[in-house]
């Protein structure tokens, strides 16, 4: 994952006027807290932030230039407006070079089953714990060919080197199913053979 740094300011107004007032300037309300350190209060600028997660996934490392002040930093929550679907808030933690992080990293399923068959995606993400400039934007499980009755688990999945699975490894993520009798193209042949016996 690249390393992306952006410049942020201090915020020293706090409450929803304010907040607002941040973000009708372009930017996202920050805190930034970890490593024993009291909460620090910034404003990141909206549309840098946007395409460093956009580009980076939403477990983005960020070098904070804060005055000259340079921190390291992970993406922990970001809060996005329900409806207008705008960034309205971000929490960030402290890492330093080296340190392990506990995130959940997205799984993607890629392939084509066997025939006859139905994938389902039991879990979305797992957790790992990875060294914090190492993070992966995600797992790829591949399912081509696989035959109906396979489970992937969690313990299944081959993690880069130094990451270790913190998810159950016996937590069930891919299941390929036979496909159910009366699939769509079954229960289409049945209407053209009822039709015909009706004339």
């Amino acid at each position: 994952m690249s390393e992306v740094r952006l410049s942020v300011e201090p915020r020293t107004e706090f409450g929803k006027g304010a907040a607002r007032r941040t973000r009708r300037a372009g930017k996202i309300p920050a805190v930034l807290y970890g490593h024993g350190s009291d909460p620090r209060h910034f404003a990141l600028p909206a549309i840098e932030f946007a395409r460093v997660v956009r580009e980076n996934g939403t477990n983005a490392v960020i070098t904070l230039d804060l005055q000259g002040n340079i921190e390291l930093a992970l993406t922990k929550t970001i809060v996005v407006h329900p409806l207008k679907n705008y960034i309205e808030h971000v929490d960030l933690l402290v890492v330093k070079r080296g340190e392990k992080v506990t995130v959940d990293v997205p799984v993607v399923v890629s392939g084509t089953p066997g025939p006859g068959t139905l994938v389902a995606q039991d879990i979305d993400t797992i957790q790992v714990e990875v060294e914090a400039l190492h993070i992966p934007e995600q797992f790829e499980v591949s399912v081509e060919g696989i035959e109906a009755g396979t489970q992937i688990t969690a313990g299944q999945i081959s993690l880069p080197a130094g990451a270790e699975l913190v998810t159950d490894p016996e937590a069930l993520v891919v299941a390929v199913n036979e496909a159910p009798r009366g699939s769509a193209d079954e229960d289409a042949e049945a209407e053209e053979a009822a039709a015909e016996d009706a004339e």
